[in-house]
């Protein structure tokens, strides 16, 4: 196998002679591509590789964008001003960049009125067309219509 790391002359090693190097130094013997040819060998403290590996992955994570969902409630018989209120709100989260949930919550007997939760949302989604883009079109879920808004690319 061919051995690399530090305090070593890089070359081609007999196996227990690559584990005697590694323990000479206190150091562990790591394989690191062993579909090479020959297999290469790295000598390093190998819970301190993990732990820099480790670190390594929770900045990534902590780098990648979290995405937040904000949800608007409406009933089937929205008056045109607590909807415009509410689309003030929403336009707010979309250019935040936050992701918006619309539905319409039927309560009791108003299920009947499927269609005037739908035509709600869709004229929802016609006021928010500038800053966002529907990702989910309007589907009923029991009692309630969901629909899901996405905030369109920034520029």
């Amino acid at each position: 196998m061919r051995v690399v790391g530090e305090n070593i002359k890089v070359d081609v090693y007999p196996t227990f002679t690559a584990i005697k190097m590694a323990q000479d130094q206190g150091l562990d013997l790591v394989e690191i591509s062993p579909n090479a040819d020959p297999p290469v060998c790295k000598i390093i403290d190998y819970s301190k590789f993990k732990y820099e590996q480790k670190k390594k992955q929770k900045e990534i994570k902590s780098n990648a964008l979290k995405t937040v969902v904000k949800e608007i409630r409406f009933g089937p018989n929205t008056e045109e001003h607590d909807f415009n209120f509410k689309l003030k709100h929403a336009l707010n989260f979309l250019k935040e960049g936050s992701k918006v949930k619309a539905y319409v919550h039927f309560a009791g007997r108003s299920i009947v009125y499927k269609e005037r939760g739908e035509i709600l949302l869709l004229k929802f989604a016609q006021a928010l067309e500038e800053v966002g883009k529907v990702e989910q079109m309007p589907h009923l879920e029991g009692k309630r219509m969901f629909m899901q808004i996405t905030p369109k690319g920034k520029k």
